[in-house]
């Protein structure tokens, strides 16, 4: 490996499943304020309207805080604009940080990837998928629908 960082927001999205994103595809990690049971299914995000994707429907992953007020959407960026500017995910559970993770760093999963991910890997004890961001904008605008392994 060459030694070249690449600086990745681990974002927890269900029981069992974390985000590896690159960061410059983060617009902003925003704090839900009286967040219900469930994430919303769209938030106010800086004047626009931002579907929100929830991950973890019906798992046991936390979408709000401890005192139960607050939970935590992560914006992306569009990868193609035909299909919306933003959409978010539901930050559910524990784990969520910021990592310059060198290729040295990591074991390769290529048998861990899930459903809409380009990659797994291992990083300190954790499977992290590389979710194909551009499949899940157009899956959260409607556009396509989820792959499923066959």
């Amino acid at each position: 490996m060459n030694g070249l960082a690449s600086s990745l927001v681990l974002l927890p999205c269900a029981e069992g499943e974390a985000w590896a994103v690159p960061q410059v595809c983060l617009g902003e990690i925003v704090t839900v304020t009286e967040a219900g049971e469930s994430p919303p299914e769209q938030i106010s995000w800086r004047g626009r309207e931002v579907p929100v994707m929830d991950r973890g429907a019906g798992c046991s992953a936390h979408w709000r805080d401890a005192s139960g007020e607050t939970g935590l959407v992560a914006v992306l960026l569009a990868l193609d604009e035909t299909s919306g500017e933003h959409w978010g995910v539901a930050v559910k559970g524990e784990g969520l940080a910021y990592a310059a993770i060198r290729g040295e760093d990591i074991e390769d999963c290529p048998d861990g990837v899930a459903d809409n991910a380009i990659a797994a890997f291992r990083y300190r004890g954790t499977v992290y998928q590389v979710p194909d961001l551009l499949a899940w904008q157009k899956i959260m605008a409607g556009v396509e629908q989820p792959a499923t392994k066959q």
